[in-house]
């Protein structure tokens, strides 16, 4: 985690910097550091990484998910993320950000070097300062101050700003660095400097020799004295780049120095396939060589030498050379804060750069084919979706060998690795497999009027009528942890309901989900729509995942209750539709029946511990207490080796109790059970309301009245009365399967089947209508009858 002044758009440390920043840039005089803040490389508040960051230079990573191991690192900032709107200036605020980042990184053990523009903006703001100030003083009295205000200023040589500018813009960067105990070196060069052997070998030595001392070296072309660059010298082969642009000297330095990541920020957020802004633009996730056709390159950025199309010449330059390359916005106010450190996490932000290309397609395309794909499913007639439910379901039964063989590898790699409740949901068998050819069936029966069913008709007016009907919500997002069984079940749901469908597993289940896409694309193939569910077998984080808002209407985990919270966190403007937790609740009434509450008790616990519904709390009722009825249920637990948490009521009651129970908030998830003890039905459903997740809670009891009161008052997606918790299901409910269980309140709630899959849109079917005709003069007026809605099929 960075420091608060990171996460919190630095204000804090801009403030602590403006009085020194002010006095550094005044002055261009560098600042030393204190022998013991330089060697303090301890920052409380920064996590230093434990994974290995020494590698063999010589190739390029082949994936994002590798950056997190680069040791040497440059990051090019462009003109137009150092430098103000007006061009005239710093960003210091971005400057801090970034600043910050690299210190991160640096006290991480990595060894970081900037290749930086601004000393041209830095200097036209002080040289503009300057010829301000040096008009007469008669001038400025006479000329008054609006016209003082609109002097003319003369063009500035860039050379001269660049040379009036660098002192400041170095001791800037001191300034900032040594609050993080991080000592900063200058070093300017020209394209002569690389064409110079000794200059060469000089500028190399000068560079280890800074990194080894744990220095930061700030490189920027000499601006002062630099040459035009030479026009057709660039690129000619591994060993020659000219050095015309801070683009090209960071791809040359990051070559030079065996770098294992080059950041590029500009002002875009990465490569467009046409000029930003147009209208058909999509940034490229991932570039690979011989791309080049694929791209329209726009103008070049607002300030600075080069644009994207010198970017991508210098990105593919250092590829070639063995450095991976990034090129993404710094200039964004919602991710500069954090964009060089997403980078190096592996997160899916601007363009990297790969030379190995995927077999299959990118998540991008994926996604782009099951929106095409669902499309056409949605228009199938309800028949042929349900003829390929029932064909899917008839490869289940059929390939039973082939599915329970990719599954049992599966199981043996998971062995030692995953707990036994764990590898209890990956397993599969021969009798799982034929539920879900069951549930599969009962989903195609069901489906036949799922979509475009009409809820609703008024007639407007004479002529005028409006219908209601059902249609897909249009992509769904699933991401679902250790189950194979979930993707045939949600497979079905979603062609049943003609959604396209995105599917990401767990790594542990890998080989069975294979098999099971396979067998479901088969199945799509009797109507020509197997590109409708894709399975993401590319090397994509769940955070990324979760920021594809323009390809995915709907996400839906199905997992453990992290899981849940993680999407929900990183979701960015995406509905997520899950539970946060199975905090399922059983409160024994005073008049429950002993029997009853002991196998209800032990089918909610013991069956399957660890389901999302299974009973997690029990609540007993006092007059309970040192009865057969409480004995029994004891004994049972025992025998089945539950673990018992006192509840601190509970444990009030007792001489000896069993361990208190930490929170009252647990899913355990396992053989473990938390028991609390309550004065009325009315103290339970408050204990509930307060303690429990809104998933499934239960009473036992013989009492009509108390049952109907729970069931009345209690806010959950499921309230049971002498049923186990573990009914709450999509199968069971009849629903042919489930997508998940839903815990909120908008859209679907509880088990969520074919109904929760579906929203509506409104068909108005006129002639010649318009509104102006049911104005106060107008001739027509509104009649907004209810007229009869066709009749569900319900065979």
């Amino acid at each position: 985690m960075l420091s608060h002044a990171y996460r919190s758009g630095f204000q804090p440390l801009n403030q602590r910097l403006l009085p020194w920043v002010q006095s550094a840039a005044a002055s261009g005089a560098c600042r030393g550091q204190h022998p013991a803040i330089r060697h303090a490389r301890s920052w409380s508040n920064i996590p230093f990484i434990t994974v290995p960051l020494s590698r063999t230079h010589g190739k390029s990573f082949a994936h994002r998910s590798e950056l997190k191991h680069a040791k040497r690192i440059v990051v090019k900032l462009g003109s137009a993320v150092v430098t103000r709107g007006d061009e005239c200036g710093l960003a210091l605020g971005r400057l801090a950000s970034i600043v910050e980042q690299v210190s991160v990184l640096q006290n991480q053990g990595r060894e970081m070097m900037l290749v930086t523009s601004g000393a041209v903006a830095f200097g036209k703001q002080r040289l503009r300062h300057e010829i301000l100030l040096s008009q007469s003083v008669r001038q400025a009295l006479h000329s008054g101050q609006n016209q003082l205000k609109e002097m003319a200023i003369p063009v500035l040589e860039a050379r001269a700003c660049a040379a009036a500018g660098q002192s400041g813009l170095m001791a800037l960067y001191e300034a900032m660095f040594t609050q993080y105990s991080i000592c900063a070196a200058q070093i300017l060069v020209t394209n002569l400097d690389f064409h110079d052997e000794q200059k060469r070998r000089n500028l190399n030595g000068t560079l280890h020799e800074l990194l080894r001392m744990n220095i930061v070296p700030i490189i920027n072309t000499n601006d002062a004295v630099v040459p035009p660059a030479e026009p057709n010298s660039d690129l000619q082969g591994v060993n020659v780049i000219s050095v015309k642009d801070n683009d090209s000297l960071a791809a040359r330095l990051a070559v030079e120095m065996k770098t294992d990541l080059l950041i590029v920020l500009s002002d875009v957020e990465g490569l467009f396939d046409s000029p930003p802004g147009s209208d058909d633009a999509k940034l490229i996730d991932i570039f690979y060589p011989g791309d080049q056709q694929s791209v329209t390159f726009g103008t070049k950025s607002r300030v600075g030498m080069g644009g994207m199309e010198a970017k991508v010449k210098a990105a593919l330059w250092a590829l070639q050379g063995g450095t991976s390359v990034v090129i993404a916005n710094g200039t964004h106010p919602k991710v500069s804060g954090h964009v060089i450190t997403d980078i190096v996490e592996g997160k899916k932000v601007g363009t990297f750069f790969s030379e190995v290309k995927p077999a299959g397609p990118t998540v991008e395309q994926q996604g782009e084919m099951v929106r095409s794909g669902g499309r056409t499913l949605a228009t199938l007639a309800p028949e042929q979706r349900a003829e390929i439910i029932y064909h899917l379901a008839d490869l289940l039964t059929d390939q039973q060998e082939e599915i329970l063989l990719a599954n049992k590898k599966d199981l043996e790699e998971a062995e030692g690795r995953l707990a036994g409740p764990l590898l209890k949901r990956l397993s599969l068998s021969t009798s799982k497999l034929n539920s879900l050819a069951i549930g599969l069936r009962q989903i195609a029966a069901s489906s036949q009027d799922s979509v475009g069913r009409v809820v609703r008709r008024t007639r407007i007016a004479k002529s005028l009528e409006l219908e209601q009907v059902t249609v897909p919500i249009g992509v769904l997002l699933v991401i679902f942890e250790s189950r194979p069984d979930c993707l045939p079940q949600v497979a079905a749901l979603a062609i049943a309901t003609g959604n396209g469908l995105l599917l990401k597993g767990g790594k542990e289940a890998a080989h069975s989900n294979r098999i099971l896409h396979l067998l479901t694309q088969e199945a799509l193939s009797i109507h020509g729509v197997k590109e409708a569910i894709q399975l993401v077998n590319t090397r994509e984080e769940v955070e990324d995942l979760c920021r594809l808002d323009k390809m995915i209407d709907l996400i839906i985990p199905r997992g453990s209750s992290q899981l849940v919270r993680d999407i929900q966190r990183a979701a960015k403007g995406i509905p997520v539709m899950g539970h946060s937790e199975g905090i399922c609740h059983m409160y024994v009434d005073s008049e429950a029946s002993v029997d009853k509450a002991t196998r209800l008790v032990r089918d909610s616990k013991c069956e399957y511990p660890a389901a999302c519904n299974a009973l997690e709390t029990l609540l007993i009722h006092r007059d309970l207490l040192r009865t057969p009825l409480f004995d029994q249920i004891i004994d049972m637990l025992r025998v089945e080796q539950v673990k018992i948490h006192a509840g601190p009521k509970f444990a009030s009651y007792l001489t000896f109790s069993p361990s208190e129970v930490k929170s009252l908030r647990t899913e355990y998830g396992d053989l473990e059970l938390c028991i609390e003890v309550v004065d009325s039905v009315q103290e339970a459903i408050e204990h509930i309301h307060k303690y429990g997740s809104s998933h499934t809670d239960v009473i036992v009891t013989e009492n009509e009245k108390t049952a109907e009161f729970f069931l009345q008052h209690v806010d959950s997606a499921c309230v049971f009365w002498n049923a186990s918790t573990r009914f709450s299901d999509g199968y069971r409910f009849g629903l042919g399967a489930e997508v998940g269980i839903s815990t909120s309140r908008i859209h679907a709630r509880g088990p969520v089947g074919l109904e929760g899959l579906l929203t509506t849109k409104w068909l108005l079917r006129g002639q010649d209508h318009v509104v102006s005709d049911f104005s106060e003069h107008g001739s027509l007026k509104y009649l907004h009858e209810t007229l009869p809605v066709p009749q569900r099929n319900t065979n």
